[in-house]
């Protein structure tokens, strides 16, 4: 993707002085370790990258002033590239709701001690956000809320990311565990067993081939309800900006307007920066 880079921790910190520098709100953080595990276990990691990263902005001054959003998934940490535990059975490879809870809530935990101000549980298990919710109390963690994907769905417009983050599945799709594109009520009781459980605020993914979803969304709850303009969706713009097919600038700011006005309280997007210059 044009201008977006795995970062160190060093680069990091520069990254969250810049955004700082630049009026945007907050940081949502995603890992890639050294090495990866059939059960994920980088992503708990007291040492892992993701923690390391937390614990190095919030030394600076910079972290005052932003929000620090910590994902929490497993795909990243796997070498399967699936979100949980998976097994074989006689059909294949399935992938193991309730065993994965744990390790979800084991990340939520670690990454809220490391310095997270919000944990974003995106990998679609169900009750994941009880499970997190629980851990997180225990652990101390009770003020620390939870930005829940209750509307994530089976998309093709994950691919530059996953292959950035080399955490697409190896066999198989997520189609199991995230959302059926077509199934607008599947998204909105998705949405309330979350919210049930404990989430104090919801993440709709993509953002703009559902656009009624998140309208639908802003007119069932009143919570703050963000929304994710994802790498496939960043990339077609940026693909059609080097064609000359589209003014750069224009449909940028339009891009996110639209999302804007659908319903979202807050947007993430790999166009902050830019954005972020245009409007000021």
């Amino acid at each position: 993707m044009p201008g977006v880079f795995n970062l160190s921790v060093d680069e990091v910190v520069r990254e969250a002085e810049d955004a700082v520098a630049l009026g945007i709100g907050g940081l949502l953080l995603f890992g890639l370790p050294e090495t990866k595990d059939e059960e994920g276990t980088g992503a708990w990691d007291e040492k892992g990258i993701v923690q390391q990263g937390l614990r190095a902005i919030k030394k600076t001054a910079a972290a005052k002033k932003l929000v620090l959003i910590a994902d929490v998934c497993l795909c990243e940490y796997t070498s399967h590239g699936h979100c949980g535990i998976v097994a074989e059975t006689g059909d294949g490879w399935t992938v193991e709701n309730d065993p994965t809870l744990e390790l979800l809530a084991r990340t939520g935990a670690s990454l809220a001690r490391a310095g997270a101000d919000i944990v974003a549980p995106s990998d679609m298990m169900d009750g994941r956000v009880a499970a997190m919710r629980k851990a997180l109390d225990k652990d101390g963690s009770a003020d620390t809320p939870i930005l829940s994907y209750a509307s994530k769905f089976a998309s093709a417009f994950y691919g530059p990311f996953r292959e950035a983050a080399d955490s697409a599945p190896q066999f198989g799709d997520r189609k199991t565990y995230q959302m059926d594109g077509a199934n607008l009520r599947e998204a909105m009781r998705e949405i309330d067993l979350d919210l049930e459980e404990g989430a104090d605020m919801i993440l709709m993914k993509p953002a703009m081939p559902y656009l009624d979803v998140i309208r639908a969304a802003r007119e069932r709850v009143d919570v703050p309800i963000g929304a994710y303009q994802v790498s496939g969706e960043y990339s077609m713009l940026q693909a059609a900006f080097e064609k000359g097919w589209l003014e750069k600038d224009r449909a940028t700011l339009e891009s996110l307007l639209g999302i804007r006005r659908a319903g979202a309280d807050f947007i993430v997007t790999y166009f902050a920066k830019e954005a972020a210059k245009l409007l000021s």
